[in-house]
């Protein structure tokens, strides 16, 4: 059964527009207390469940957050407030102080006028597709709010940012710190912007902070991960020997080097597996993505380590993860997973991995990468008619197939379609860029004249 409001990350939408609006997040934290802190743990308990709420930046979020706080008290469940707080921070308070669920409210890297609501659950891990089942099923049924004497209460939760920077801090080895390095940490006026530059200054770098100046309107615009140029120039301009970009709500990472060279969670993901079997003599296998650069690839098995492509989105990141007993996995995009230190994507942690390899090394990051030359990849987008048939179209299949066998072992082939838009997603990876354009541009020719 599909499911009709969660995505890849939870419910996003522009604000105001269904499902982002107040009287749906009303119903949606109703039905989410009612499926996440129901059963037996808390019937049997005689305390009350609490699930605790935090936000990013934009101004949409005080009307999201009083409406959510209304539908859980509306269903018997207590809930602490956070306030402005990282994803993965929420993901690790929840965990740490043992409650029903957490809950944020972010569109991440999308402009102010988006936003959404995504769910943890006691663990800290984000939810599998069957509770979003659940938790839609809810949805359909009326809202029948508890009793007077049974109605939920909320309060803010004491020094959650502090918490959530000692928690951070303590993935970094006891052993290093980080002074003598002039650190640039670009926050995109966003979640973490009171939190990630404490992190890098408490362990001794030299923190320039930009994107630090949240007015509700202007979070990830031009600065953060989505937008590294601005990190790329800071770099330059403050002479440092690293930028950190994160986004808007702090859950993936970008990296810029003192040349002003931008690492990717890809790369990110080469230079950790590495420092792992430096430090514990073996890795059995690291997940990446369908998007995930062939070269990265081709590198971890140069090196004896598995490697599986999941689906797009770090939560089927996770999923692979779980599935093989694994600890690290990434996507380009810079979410990045080490689940011996989190049970979520953390940019500010991620940031703190990478620190440390480099500290243990005693390399820079160009150096931890000598030998991993990315392939290049062209994309080409094809609007098609809504609902064609491409998968079921033998001259898109012998277009592919013929690109395939041409570049295979040295190449790879990726067609998917948008979750969005009526359109067909081209991706081709060549050792060479001429190799990679021509592939391309024969398949989307094809595409074009099949589908439209």
């Amino acid at each position: 059964m599909a499911r009709r409001f969660f995505g890849t990350d939870g419910i996003r939408g522009k604000v105001g527009d269904a499902p982002i609006t107040p009287d749906f997040v009303l119903r949606l934290g109703y039905a989410a207390g009612k499926v996440l802190a129901g059963g037996d743990r808390w019937a049997h308990s005689g305390q009350r469940p609490t699930v605790l709420i935090g936000k990013d930046t934009r101004v949409s979020g005080y009307m999201l957050e009083a409406a959510l706080e209304a539908g859980f008290s509306a269903a018997g469940v207590d809930v602490m407030l956070a306030g402005p707080m990282p994803t993965p921070g929420i993901a690790y308070l929840t965990r740490a102080l043992r409650l029903a669920a957490g809950v944020v409210i972010s569109a991440s890297h999308n402009p102010y006028y988006d936003n959404g609501i995504k769910f943890f659950s006691a663990y800290g891990d984000k939810l599998p597709d069957e509770v979003e089942l659940k938790i839609e099923e809810q949805l359909d049924l009326p809202l029948d709010c508890a009793a007077s004497e049974q109605l939920g209460k909320a309060r803010r939760l004491d020094d959650a940012a502090g918490r959530y920077i000692e928690f951070c801090k303590s993935t970094f080895p006891a052993a290093f710190d980080l002074r003598g390095m002039k650190l640039v940490v670009d926050c995109a006026h966003g979640a973490a912007y009171d939190i990630a530059p404490h992190v890098f200054h408490e362990l001794g770098a030299d923190v320039i902070p930009i994107g630090v100046a949240p007015n509700g309107f202007n979070i990830n615009d031009g600065v953060g991960a989505t937008a590294p140029d601005a990190l790329v120039r800071a770099v330059r301009a403050n002479h440092a020997d690293l930028g950190i970009a994160l986004d808007g709500d702090a859950d993936r990472v970008q990296i810029v080097d003192s040349s002003g060279r931008l690492y990717n969670g890809d790369e990110l993901l080469y230079v950790l597996v590495k420092d792992r079997i430096a430090t514990e003599g073996k890795v059995e296998g690291a997940v990446g993505t369908l998007m995930t650069n062939m070269a990265v690839e081709v590198a971890l098995q140069r090196e004896g380590v598995n490697f599986v492509r999941a689906a797009v989105g770090d939560r089927y990141v996770l999923e692979q993860l779980r599935e093989h007993g694994w600890q690290l996995g990434a996507e380009g995009s810079g979410h990045i997973l080490s689940l011996d230190r989190h049970s979520t994507g953390d940019g500010i942690v991620s940031s703190l991995l990478v620190l440390a390899a480099m500290k243990r090394g005693g390399k820079s990051l160009a150096q931890l990468l000598e030998g991993v030359t990315l392939f290049p990849q062209k994309l080409i987008n094809v609007r098609m008619q809504p609902g064609a048939d491409w998968k079921g179209s033998d001259a898109i299949q012998r277009a592919i197939k013929a690109a395939e066998t041409a570049l295979e072992g040295h190449g790879r082939v990726l067609i998917r379609a948008s979750g969005t838009e009526p359109v067909l997603r081209v991706m081709v990876e060549a050792q060479r860029v001429d190799e990679a354009v021509r592939h391309a541009e024969a398949i989307a020719n094809v595409v074009k004249q099949a589908t439209t």
